[in-house]
């Protein structure tokens, strides 16, 4: 890792919208300053064929390292390999599930874990709609351990023109989390002639 760099672990699974995972990937491209360690599913290999004609070699070349799902040996199943934490966008339930409950069988699952046992920041985008209850239980369990729920929920007060500003948006929401500067959104409040909207409420 090159000095002033920071790792950033990003799993990617084979719920719809994989279009965040790959768009957050090359947000934080821009920023020139994160090490980005990817691994993802089988299902998620699919779903990028799919929904984004794209294949894990042409991800691949957008990040630092690719890591192989079924490595357990990999340097970020070890908590002494120390990283910012993990973002895994989009998170399947099925994922989700496996992180609250310690099912750590997959290299994607084993490195949430790990950044749930060092106390490092583990990001988990659910993308699925309706919830039963057990997808609300395994949300609580995963969130009691630490883990920051943040689903992609589209935004409207910043008056977005497209879809991808709505993709974008989301993408800061991650980045905030982080602790990451950035310019996705504009933010409720900092926009130009938004002095006659002071004392309306904040917005999420």
């Amino acid at each position: 890792m090159i000095a002033g760099m920071r790792r950033l672990i990003v799993g990617l699974t084979g719920a719809s919208g994989i279009v965040y995972g790959v768009r957050f990937i090359e947000r934080l491209s821009d920023l020139k300053e994160v090490e980005i360690h990817l691994v993802m599913t089988d299902a998620a290999r699919i779903t990028l064929s799919q929904e984004l004609g794209m294949s894990q070699s042409e991800l691949a070349t957008k990040v630092a390292v690719m890591h192989n799902l079924r490595n357990i040996a990999a340097s970020i199943a070890s908590g002494s390999f120390v990283t910012a934490g993990m973002v895994v966008v989009p998170c399947s339930m099925n994922t989700l599930a496996a992180i609250a409950y310690c099912q750590s069988n997959s290299l994607l699952t084993r490195a949430a874990d790990v950044c749930l046992k060092e106390r490092r920041p583990l990001i988990l985008l659910p993308r699925e709609t309706p919830l039963h209850l057990g997808h609300l239980r395994a949300m609580v369990a995963a969130a009691e351990m630490g883990a920051i729920i943040l689903p992609p929920v589209p935004a409207f007060y910043f008056g977005p023109k497209s879809i991808d500003d709505l993709i974008d948006h989301t993408i800061g929401k991650i980045f905030d989390q982080l602790g990451f500067g950035h310019s996705l959104f504009q933010r409720w409040g900092e926009a130009d002639g938004s002095e006659e909207r002071r004392d309306k409420p904040s917005r999420g």
